[in-house]
């Protein structure tokens, strides 16, 4: 069952999407504000379907996105490492590897 969010992928609007739960989760689409209850919600859901690689792409920039993603990552007690990524997106995105069990303790990344 794919995830809803409030967030419209091109307005912002207020109408439901539904994204698909499949790992890999593009930023770009998203308002930053909105970031706070997605990162979590979608680590949930990757759980809920045994997914448990994922890659967070938020684009290069100024690294903005990047950093946020990265703090909400330390707190959640399902990470249990995350890098940026090694192929040509590099620094554009984060690779995730979560625990089959949550675990307490803060990450650094990898």
């Amino acid at each position: 069952m794919p995830m809803k969010t409030d967030v419209d992928k091109q307005d912002y609007s207020d109408e439901p999407v539904e994204l698909p739960i499949n790992g890999i989760l593009d930023l770009h689409t998203f308002h930053p504000s909105d970031l706070g209850d997605l990162i979590p919600d979608y680590i949930e859901a990757c759980l809920e379907k045994d997914i448990y690689s994922l890659r967070f792409i938020h684009g290069k920039g100024r690294g903005v996105l990047r950093r946020s993603v990265h703090a909400l990552l330390d707190r959640h007690p399902a990470v249990s490492g995350y890098s940026l990524a090694g192929d040509r997106s590099s620094w554009g995105a984060t690779l995730v590897t979560l625990s089959r069990k949550p675990n307490s303790g803060s990450r650094q990344p990898g």
